[in-house]
């Protein structure tokens, strides 16, 4: 963790590639199996969850404990923050905003949160901005609307073997998901608003990767610095060739990583997703502390 004079904060499920977190502060959400708990990236990963969720286990999940965030809050206080600014995944998806708010109420240094509207490295990508922009010495107005803007200028497309998962865990409606079972598709979903829509019916898996790989190109193709990742559970060699296809057809270098396991246990296995993200300067403010690259 840097010297610098604000902090950053996130948690578990923006996904972020080892190596990320060294610049960020990540508090993880939980991930119940059979009633036991574990710590998400913590000796529990999403191929994990799979392998649980393939077995028949139950699988559930929670947000991390307002006292989870204020022991992360006074961590980097220690560490020198004299501001904090704390980015998080959808509020429509998880109350771990709403945690991490309580706990600002309390900690020793003013904290900002910001609620990204998105998930994995649609979040990821806005707090790894906004830990840059804090390390260049940005104030705590600039880093958290640096967050806001790359949040709001991502686009995440996922594709799932089934519906079941979402519904469960009440991030789908049942008629959505029904409609997908029915129909026997292979549905593309997307967050709009902060919540999973269904946007897209596709016949076949094939045909849904071809699909999703032509999304994310003409995404990027839209903004003015793309950035792409690729999310899998347990599908390492197929979220590579995708990225080897999405590089060929961009020119871009894909980040892949797997999704967190929060994220797996509610789109079970077989997902794959492509997150777009747009790294430029929209009125933030950074651009005019240090140049983007």
């Amino acid at each position: 963790m840097t010297d610098h004079r604000v902090h950053v904060v996130t948690d578990s499920t923006a996904s972020l590639p080892p190596g990320t977190a060294e610049r960020l502060r990540s508090v993880p959400l939980h991930v119940v199996v059979d009633g036991e708990p574990h710590l998400e990236n913590v000796g529990l990963t999403a191929e994990d969850v799979a392998a649980h969720l393939q077995a028949g286990h139950r699988v559930t999940t929670s947000q991390p404990t307002p006292r989870a965030f204020g022991e992360a809050y006074a961590a980097a206080a220690a560490a020198g923050a004299r501001e904090i600014v704390s980015v998080h995944l959808s509020g429509e998806l998880s109350g771990t905003v709403h945690a991490a708010a309580l706990a600002a109420s309390d900690a020793p240094v003013p904290v900002r949160v910001v609620d990204s509207r998105t998930v994995a490295m649609g979040l990821g990508f806005a707090a790894r901005a906004a830990a840059e922009a804090a390390a260049a010495g940005a104030p705590t107005d600039v880093v958290a609307r640096r967050a806001i803007e790359v949040a709001d200028a991502s686009r995440a497309v996922f594709l799932v073997d089934s519906l079941d998962h979402l519904r469960r865990g009440g991030r789908l409606s049942a008629a959505a998901a029904a409609l997908g079972t029915v129909l026997g598709v292979r549905p593309l979903l997307a967050v709009r608003e902060g919540r999973i829509e269904v946007v897209q019916k596709v016949r076949t898996r094939t045909a849904a990767v071809e699909r999703l790989t032509t999304v994310a190109v003409d995404s990027a193709g839209r903004r003015t610095r793309p950035a792409l990742a690729v999310h899998h559970v347990g599908d390492d060699d197929g979220a590579h060739r995708l990225a080897a296809e999405l590089t060929d057809r961009t020119g871009l270098d894909a980040v892949v990583t797997p999704v967190s396991a929060v994220l797996g246990a509610h789109v079970g296995p077989g997902v794959l997703a492509v997150v777009v993200a747009d790294l430029a300067d929209r009125g933030s403010g950074v651009a005019d502390l240090v140049p983007l690259r």
